[in-house]
């Protein structure tokens, strides 16, 4: 049966209750501490050596749908009515909106060491202690829109900018990809400042704290931020129905500078050995509402 995903912003109070007692329940188990080891052990940059998968590539839209597909089968098992939200941070852009409140995400972190004192992944709490990928402590980290230094989030002309590029990806396949629609939705650029972060990458900056970096999924945010991705690479392949829905459809050429970094349509990819053609619709799966 195909399920759906709804906008965090339309949830009864009764979905954002199972929504996140599915989620402790999985932290409880030590189950959600193994999907932020898997992503800390996939996010490899340019400068890294051997594959990338998971970001800062082509296989960056297709990875994280399998890596949510995870999730949710894992939340699924705990609770079978549970699937997951997605966060549209270009409606939903302030601090006070409904995502942040006690009965879903919580709030920002405290000015002092940016530690989250309410909501259900408080450390306050008891149940939520960061044990992978930990910094100065073992309590979830944010600072909204980064005050030191101030970011906003993404605009709807910022996303229109990504979503009218008719290809999917270009060589050299990476963050300095300067056309395609990959790496102009991941939000990689060569700008300075705030400018340099776009979309999906802004909204990680934005929430600060434990959102910056591979740790980035001890922030439940992560899986209502990248819900909100996959979405948009759906939409994105029907506004642009004959351009090439994954690019490159063979890996890069041996001997060249992507030779053996970069997934084709057809490759494997870790952890789960599934090609990105196998992930280019969810149709079948779920929809989104």
């Amino acid at each position: 049966m195909v399920y759906t995903r709804k906008n965090q912003s339309r949830l009864t109070r009764a979905e954002k209750r199972r929504f996140v007692n599915a989620v402790l329940e999985l932290k409880r188990k030590g189950r959600y501490d193994e999907f932020v080891r898997t992503h800390i052990e996939h996010y490899v940059s340019d400068g890294d050596s051997g594959l990338r998968v998971a970001h800062m590539t082509p296989s960056f839209l297709p990875w994280h749908r399998r890596f949510l597909l995870e999730f949710e089968r894992a939340l699924q098992r705990v609770d079978s009515s549970v699937t997951v939200p997605y966060w549209d941070w270009t409606v939903d852009r302030t601090a006070g909106a409904s995502l942040w409140g006690a009965g879903l995400m919580g709030g920002n972190g405290r000015r002092s060491d940016r530690q989250v004192m309410s909501g259900p992944f408080a450390r306050t709490n008891g149940v939520w202690v960061i044990k992978e990928g930990a910094t100065t402590g073992d309590f979830l980290m944010r600072d909204f829109g980064r005050p030191q230094n101030p970011i906003k989030l993404p605009t709807p002309d910022e996303l229109a900018w990504a979503m009218r590029d008719p290809v999917y990806d270009t060589a050299p396949w990476d963050s300095t990809s300067k056309t395609g629609y990959r790496n102009k939705l991941e939000g990689w650029t060569s700008g300075t400042g705030s400018a340099k972060w776009r979309n999906h990458n802004r909204v990680h900056r934005w929430v600060g704290g434990h959102m910056l970096g591979g740790a980035s999924v001890n922030d439940p945010v992560f899986w209502l931020n990248h819900a909100f991705v996959d979405l948009l690479w759906d939409r994105w392949q029907a506004r642009h129905p004959h351009s090439a829905p994954y690019l490159p459809k063979k890996p890069p050429a041996a001997h060249g500078p992507s030779s053996g970094r970069v997934v084709g349509r057809f490759e494997g990819m870790p952890p789960w050995d599934v090609p990105p053609d196998e992930l280019l619709s969810h149709r079948g799966i779920y929809r989104y509402a």
